[in-house]
């Protein structure tokens, strides 16, 4: 059992990574409505690959395609950077998985 500060320490580090996570689904949205021109990568904070895409339509639609496939696992590449970050910056060490 944590002791009350070190409780809301790891409630706060939790509350700060909500407000940053990125939803697979939203990824995949934006992946539909817009795959041409990188929105999903945009969301996804890959400026430089997103403008690549954005000025070759989705390197001819090959790219577009491609990551239909590398959506989620991004998502949850990006995610856990952002956790281990804001983790790390509240002092709050996660066991290794």
């Amino acid at each position: 059992m944590l002791p009350e500060w070190e409780r809301l320490r790891v409630q706060r580090a939790e509350a700060e990574f909500a407000s940053v996570a990125k939803d697979a689904r939203v990824a995949f949205a934006l992946w539909a409505v817009a795959g041409l021109f990188g929105g999903h990568r945009f969301y996804l904070g890959d400026t430089a690959q997103s403008a690549a895409m954005l000025f070759t339509l989705g390197g001819l639609g090959v790219w577009t395609l491609a990551d239909v496939f590398f959506v989620r696992r991004r998502v949850r590449l990006v995610n856990a950077r952002r956790r281990a970050t804001i983790m790390a910056r509240h002092g709050i060490v996660e066991p290794a998985v």
